[in-house]
């Protein structure tokens, strides 16, 4: 079969993220082009190899261009006979603090697939710029997919802050058939939840909890009422600290986070995830902004629809690469939000 060629010129790391799912769960071989195009640095760095190279190991793919700074990649998955993937545990070391979060979402829609168990030990950031922290993926999105069918935990040995990394998590997958997914509108509000982290080395200043206040000091008076406020003290190489807010409401989830940084005040940390939450609330979409793109490989896969705040870049480079495997999607935009309704590759996956 002749690769499908696919240009990432005018898009990041998402695109080669998802382009190597997608060929998985197809069984079509791809080559991307120009990997990381509209980046000031094109090419794979630490973290995209380390993605390509889990995948490939995961199932058995034949890659070239598996190199630092590469712009050229093919990749051929070995899936073989029914399409069927099978599990085992696997580790992977991205030697860097590249993201963990963003490897445990490239290989979350394998579920669809999988014959058996899948385990995915990473080691490097956890809690870093341009990623969803942790507890986002812990507290808002594995929970979400949840309700629709997917089965998977992540689990937390050590938190990974910038510069160092050394984070370690275990992303564990079992098979999954999903029901499709249906969150066209937003529930009634039920509850907020507060995850406060800090680096045992940033204990002494209270920071976790300064954090805390700053968030539900700035919420706006019509979020919904605290049920969970967790403060946590973690053993990372680096110091740094995380927060994230998780709003549940009658459909779906939302979820909000900031990250520490040096000089800049705890309490800051806290109000700008706060800040995010409140244009969520002056809003009518069921989902974050963050969420909106990352829910679409799944979309394509159980079929549904999902109305979201904006159609971010990221939404619009995931569209694309979508369409390109042949899913058929729809925009109706009502000039506040935008209704996402996805079809057709589920079908040619299954």
């Amino acid at each position: 079969m002749s690769p499908r060629e696919l240009d990432g010129a005018n898009a990041g790391g998402q695109f080669v993220r998802t382009a190597l799912a997608l060929s998985v769960l197809t069984d079509e071989p791809i080559r991307l082009e120009n990997v990381r195009g509209d980046r000031p640095t094109p090419g794979l760095r630490h973290q995209h190899l380390a993605v390509l190279e889990t995948m490939a190991e995961i199932c058995d793919a034949d890659v070239s261009g598996a190199e630092l700074g590469a712009e050229t990649v093919a990749f051929d998955p070995g899936i073989e006979g029914d399409g069927g993937l099978e599990g085992g545990e696997y580790a992977v070391d991205i030697g860097t603090a590249g993201s963990a979060t963003l490897l445990c979402n490239a290989v979350l829609p394998l579920v669809t697939v999988l014959e058996s168990p899948l385990s995915v030990t990473i080691t490097g950031g956890t809690d870093v710029a341009w990623s969803p922290p942790l507890d986002y993926l812990r507290r808002v999105k594995l929970p979400l997919l949840r309700r629709v069918g997917l089965a998977a935990a992540c689990e937390a040995e050590r938190r990974g802050f910038y510069p160092e990394g050394g984070g370690e998590v275990t992303l564990r997958l079992e098979p999954s058939a999903l029901e499709p997914i249906g969150l066209g509108e937003r529930g009634s509000l039920e509850a907020l939840r507060l995850y406060s982290t800090e680096s045992a080395s940033l204990a002494d200043r209270d920071v976790a909890h300064r954090q805390a206040k700053g968030a539900l000091e700035r919420l706006d008076s019509d979020a919904p009422e605290l049920a969970d406020r967790n403060e946590t003290t973690a053993d990372s190489p680096s110091p740094g600290s995380a927060l994230v807010l998780r709003i549940d409401h009658g459909t779906g989830i939302a979820g909000f986070s900031a990250l520490g940084e040096r000089g800049k005040p705890a309490e800051r940390v806290g109000e700008d995830a706060a800040d995010a939450a409140n244009r969520f609330l002056e809003g009518t979409a069921p989902v974050d902004r963050h969420m909106a793109d990352q829910l679409l490989v799944f979309l394509a896969l159980a079929g549904g629809r999902v109305r979201i705040p904006a159609v971010t870049d990221h939404v619009d480079t995931r569209c694309d690469l979508l369409e390109a495997f042949g899913a058929e999607i729809d925009l109706e935009d009502d000039g506040a939000t935008t209704l996402v309704s996805v079809s057709s590759l589920l079908d040619g996956i299954q």
